[in-house]
């Protein structure tokens, strides 16, 4: 298997998988394992150290999005705080993103009713912060294509990244210069102060 291989087989998969509990479910294993091992190989060219992680989603319920996510343990171990590289898959199954992103369920506890509008802007200044990244991750508003808490507060949430079609996962050496790319602006990001103000 290859990183490209992984992200297109959870894409293609992922609309009949949910068809079945999740629990057993192949697919979900290649979502929480087989993705997982993919990324951390990829990764191993990159200098550092990295927490990698995947999620179909929890108990017996599949996830609207699920997701495979990059974190530097010195920022985060968790979705659900601080930032971190995260690929999602929209609701369309026909494209990936890949997604600097601030963690969301933080944010909803933290600010309720409000936390998309707080997490917008933090991500407006997050992306003036970046500005220097803008043109090789030029995709700034994220369109997840399902309604939900957790999708709305992700497309909140999205700082700056990257979109992908289906034919453009069979270019593993763009994967791997991309996800260098995320992995340099997550640093920028840490460097210049995070998500403080």
């Amino acid at each position: 298997m290859s990183l490209g291989y992984a992200l297109r087989r959870i894409v293609e998969e992922y609309p009949l998988a949910k068809l079945d509990p999740p629990a057993g479910h192949p697919l979900a294993a290649v979502i929480r394992r087989g993705a997982p091992d993919e990324l951390r190989q990829v990764l191993e060219a990159v200098e550092g150290t990295f927490l990698v992680k995947g999620s179909p989603g929890r108990g017996t319920h599949w996830a609207a999005v699920p997701w495979l996510a990059v974190f530097d343990p010195a920022v985060t171990t968790s979705a659900t705080r601080g930032y971190y590289l995260v690929y999602l898959f929209p609701a369309d199954r026909e494209r990936v993103h890949l997604s600097l992103a601030q963690g969301t369920v933080a944010a909803l506890r933290e600010h309720g009713p409000r936390a998309l509008e707080h997490l917008r802007a933090s991500g407006d200044r997050l992306r003036q912060r970046l500005a220097d990244f803008a043109g090789r991750l030029p995709l700034a508003d994220l369109r997840l294509g399902t309604t939900g808490e957790l999708p709305e507060g992700y497309e909140a949430a999205h700082i700056l990244g990257l979109s992908y079609g289906l034919n453009d996962l069979a270019d593993e050496r763009r994967l791997r210069e991309d996800l260098a790319l995320g992995v340099e602006a997550y640093r920028a990001l840490k460097s210049r102060g995070g998500l403080d103000a």
